[in-house]
């Protein structure tokens, strides 16, 4: 029997959860779905350049276990690309270092100050947002309702 996971910290969630090719209806096309740690691992090797060993710490797990993650992360993107599929950034066992706050009115993106209840967004003065968080199922620990 396998162990259990523990939950990987992710710095922050996705601002977005499905990539697809261009002009094909997406129920059109199989889908691949990459798990929220194996997002982070993409985030921190690839975008952010950091040695696996590196990442590793920031995730709070092995440097083993990072390596097996990004290796199928890679796969799994390379199978996106290649056979034009239906990219998917959703579940796993984690739990967000931070939050962000997107604007329902214009679409803007800021990170989430945990001490403030109420927020107007900078670009459109909006006050209706979603958490971003919650929309990958952490509404109770990493994210919250607004007023």
């Amino acid at each position: 029997m396998a162990r259990p996971e523990k939950d990987r910290k992710v710095f922050e969630p996705p601002a977005f959860k499905c990539f697809k090719p261009a002009g094909i209806r997406k129920g059109a096309l199989e889908a691949v779905t990459l798990s929220l740690d194996e997002y982070e691992s993409v985030r921190l090797a690839d975008f952010q350049g950091l040695e696996h060993s590196e990442a590793a710490e920031k995730m709070s797990i092995s440097r083993p276990t990072f390596t097996r993650l990004i290796s199928k992360a890679r796969k799994k993107l390379s199978d996106m690309l290649i056979n034009g599929k239906v990219l998917q950034i959703e579940g796993g066992a984690v739990h967000f270092a931070q939050n962000k706050i997107k604007c329902l009115k214009c679409g803007n993106i800021f990170p989430d100050k945990l001490n403030q209840n109420a927020y107007i967004c900078p670009e459109c003065g909006s006050k209706q947002f979603e958490d971003m968080a919650k929309g990958f199922g952490h509404g109770r620990c990493c994210g919250r309702k607004f007023k």
